[in-house]
């Protein structure tokens, strides 16, 4: 199916001399000067569409094809059906995904502040700044250029925007200072206060003063509804291309380095430090004050109640290195499968 034109504006047009360079790759088999204007998967995409192949279960439907071009790793190249263009590259998806967002961009900002937003008057907005209906700025913060505020959403007292940043509808920011080209989706909550209590000698609950800050790096994207909490002393901080998708939550204090991946309902608890390019299934978590090395991964629905080394891979609950967890859970059915002794 096309892209719904009611909801993703298309580009100009390119040529598949031009859709293989955005690629990073070589076009075999097509005439370089012809058009392409959309996208599909192969068992849809018409011939003035791009397609991928990065995955060989798919290659029955490469062959009945009839996309313009096909962007594809060059193992697979010969198994494209004639008239149909090959775009070569070492990684079929990123490549499909720069011929994508040429014939997609993202909307640039439209610049102007909607009459039903509220900008506080000691508050500083840079050039080309669209801020949506009932958007609320308030005083002291500043807000870098080309950066889009969406409708409802809170920039709070002192929050810092580097330029080219996205919040989202709903979404609200507050204690943070945040880079360049910062996303936050819809409902996407920053600078929170953080879980942090005391109990009184008559068992009540009070709450300890939340007085650090939320440090977002260039480019962190921040899925629909995760949350980050502020630091209680020190700062939280997100590294450069960090990545949470939606409903993760941040605990205080916690520390990621660059380009981590944390998917969808992973709950990181205060004062944890991951290391660069850490990668984290969905519904997985970890206790407190624990590290966790450079790009090491953890498995979905994971518990990590302990460090975790540099390059690991861990799963299961409590987490372990994997290939322990996997032949415990194969011993564990194998036991279950015996007939029970007789008494």
């Amino acid at each position: 199916m096309a892209a719904d034109p009611r909801f993703h504006r298309a580009g100009a047009a390119l040529t598949l001399a031009e859709a293989a360079a955005a690629a990073g790759g070589e076009l075999v088999g097509g005439d370089p000067a012809r058009l392409v204007s959309g996208v599909g998967p192969l068992h849809e995409a018409g011939p003035e569409a791009v397609s991928f192949l990065d995955n060989r279960r798919y290659l029955p439907q490469l062959a009945s094809t009839r996309a313009g071009a096909v962007v594809i790793a060059r193992d697979f190249a010969a198994r494209v059906p004639e008239g149909v263009a090959a775009i070569i590259v070492a990684n079929p998806y990123l490549g499909f995904g720069r011929v994508a967002r040429r014939l997609f961009p993202m909307p640039p900002p439209r610049p102007g502040i909607h009459p039903t937003a509220v900008i506080a008057p000691g508050a500083t907005i840079g050039e080309g700044v669209e801020i949506g209906p009932y958007a609320v700025v308030e005083e002291g913060a500043e807000i870098g250029a080309g950066c889009a505020i969406g409708p409802h959403a809170v920039i709070g007292a002192g929050v810092v925007l580097g330029e080219g940043c996205r919040i989202g509808a709903h979404a609200s920011l507050s204690h943070c200072v945040a880079g360049r080209l910062v996303v936050l989706h819809p409902g996407a909550r920053i600078g929170q206060e953080g879980f942090g209590f005391a109990v009184t000698p008559e068992g009540r609950f009070e709450t300890m003063p939340q007085l650090g800050r939320v440090l977002l790096g260039d480019a962190v994207e921040v899925g629909a509804n995760a949350c980050v909490d502020r630091g209680s002393q020190g700062d939280t901080v997100l590294g450069a291309g960090t990545r949470l998708d939606n409903l993760v939550q941040i605990g205080h204090n916690v520390r990621t380095g660059r380009a981590c991946v944390l998917v969808s309902q992973v709950g990181i608890s205060g004062s944890t430090v991951l290391g660069d390019g850490v990668q984290m299934g969905g519904q997985s978590g970890t206790s407190g004050h624990l590290t966790i090395g450079d790009r090491a991964q953890v498995a979905a629905q994971s518990g990590v109640m302990s460090d975790v080394g540099a390059g690991e891979v861990v799963g299961g609950s409590p987490a372990w290195p994997l290939r322990e967890t996997l032949r415990a859970f194969a011993t564990l059915r194998k036991l279950a499968a015996k007939p029970a002794a007789k008494g």
